[in-house]
């Protein structure tokens, strides 16, 4: 191969990432590959657009099949976003033999599959570490650096927008509006926060992970997902005084053949090596029957750390394209798709309630608990001054989520119970 051309679907902030990259690492790129590599085409929606790059005449273009149909072109990489257009483009790609790099987490996680069976069909390749937390290589750590293993359980800290509005609440003792404003004004959450906040960001990477750690098929669907925006300055307040943090933690589990996935804001204890993962940083942890226990941490966004990721991607083509292994990567998963059931899915709980200041409140609750087999481990109970309610906080032994949701229910029922101001799980705080 005398050289190998890129054609690019997307141009901003990771696209113009990537040609940096090409441009100053190309001594690398063609020791590791043999031949030079070269941007031949890139989708753009505006030609005038300053990129702070050094483009050439004619790279540009307006029109996707400039990219999706030029013969010369060997590999698509897909930075720009969307998730049902996109994907079309991506099929027309596949069909016309380019293997594809997506950075595209959204589509990954909701057409995955067809595209994948799309690569196979064709004997492309379709990578796309970049999709799950940034510049961090997990995808590629869970398909081939952990290969031998057999992964029980993942979790993380997979969106820096959130990551970094709990850091400042707990580090500032400010509300969630307030550091949100900050958050935007600093470029680390988009002017609409709804995926980030919401939780379905972190959710559509736990469902990508989940697919491959466990070799099983879990859609967004099968993620359970609580954002972050209830999260207050009182409750990171009282889980400091227990002893943990607050992390919206997107977690998945294996017990046998069942599975479950969730993304959740999360009480970790202050020793957890998740509760030091700080700011706009993300960091996965792994549990594997072999290995044990391992952490990956690093930039989870921004420009050259997401590019690096595409990049690896497309050394990782061209070296295929060498051997002539393309299309030869893609396992279909080993097991058929099996979720928990709410009695088989257990853990603590942080529970925070206003009650009525009155005698038997405290009694009343804890036969409440006990009917379902739950006791405490923690309890604090304090007056709100001049209310006639007293908040009582507490945090619960291990529980199954069935019957902590009918206590739930109970409570809300109980005429004492004045709110139930904030319920989150807890990690780490008993082992097994």
């Amino acid at each position: 191969m005398e050289s190998i051309s890129i054609g690019l679907l997307g141009l901003g902030t990771v696209g113009a990432g990537v040609v940096k990259i090409i441009e100053n690492h190309q001594d690398k790129l063609s020791h590791q590959i043999g031949c030079p590599v070269k941007v031949k085409k890139a989708l753009v929606q505006d030609l005038e657009k300053d990129r702070g790059l050094t483009i050439g005449d004619g790279v540009l273009t307006l029109h996707p099949e400039d990219v999706l149909t030029d013969p010369e072109i060997d590999i698509v990489v897909e930075v720009m976003g969307g998730i049902e257009a996109t994907k079309e483009h991506l099929l027309q790609a596949l069909n016309n033999k380019k293997h594809v790099v997506t950075a595209n987490k959204d589509l990954m996680a909701v057409h995955g599959p067809e595209l994948l069976k799309a690569a196979s069909a064709n004997e492309c390749d379709l990578f796309y570490e970049a999709s799950v937390a940034g510049g961090i290589p997990i995808l590629r750590s869970l398909v081939d650096g952990l290969a031998s293993d057999r992964i029980t359980k993942m979790m993380g800290i997979v969106n820096g927008t959130t990551n970094f509005i709990l850091t400042k609440m707990t580090k500032e003792g400010r509300s969630f509006e307030d550091v949100l404003k900050e958050a935007q004004d600093l470029g680390f959450a988009e002017a609409d926060p709804t995926a980030d906040v919401g939780g379905l960001d972190a959710a559509r990477k736990m469902a990508i992970m989940s697919t491959l750690g466990f070799s099983m098929n879990v859609d967004l669907a099968d993620v359970k997902v609580k954002g972050i925006t209830e999260v207050t300055a009182d409750d990171i307040e009282y889980a400091e005084q227990f002893g943990y943090t607050m992390k919206l933690i997107g977690y998945a589990h294996r017990e046998g053949e069942k599975v479950e996935v969730s993304v959740e804001p999360t009480l970790l204890l202050n020793d957890h090596p998740l509760s030091s993962v700080n700011d706009e940083y993300n960091a996965v942890y792994v549990y594997g029957e072999a290995v044990g226990e391992t952490m990956f941490y690093g930039p989870g966004a921004g420009s050259l750390p997401t590019a690096t990721a595409v990049v690896s991607d497309m050394v990782g083509i061209m070296k295929n394209m060498r051997l002539g292994v393309n299309g030869k990567s893609a396992v279909n998963p080993q097991f058929p798709k099996k979720l928990k059931e709410r009695e088989e899915i257990s853990s603590q709980y942080f529970l925070r309630l206003h009650v009525q200041d009155e005698i038997g409140v405290l009694a009343k609750l804890t036969s409440i608990f006990s009917n379902h087999g739950v006791s405490f481990e923690k309890i604090l109970q304090n007056p709100l001054n001049g209310a006639g309610y007293s908040e009582i906080v507490l945090v619960t032994h291990k529980a199954s989520l069935d019957h902590y949701e009918d206590i739930l229910m109970e409570l809300k029922d109980y005429h004492a119970i004045h709110s139930i101001e904030s319920s989150y799980r807890v990690e780490g705080g008993e082992k097994g």
